[in-house]
């Protein structure tokens, strides 16, 4: 099951920079990840500084 990243996303960069699969892209409002890409482990969501990237449901 992918992460997706809501809308407490400052737009920060941090988990573009940490996602080792590149499955994460700026977005129109926000960062966005690309669930074909992403490999679920996580990596962006313990990154994140404000907290807003959760698996998807």
């Amino acid at each position: 099951m992918a992460y997706v990243i809501s809308d407490e996303c400052v737009s920060c960069g941090t988990c573009e920079s940490e996602c080792p699969a590149e499955a994460i892209s700026q977005g129109d409002e926000h960062y966005v990840i690309d669930a074909d890409a992403c490999l679920d482990c996580g990596t962006c969501a313990d990154a994140c500084p404000t907290e807003a990237i959760h698996p998807a449901e």
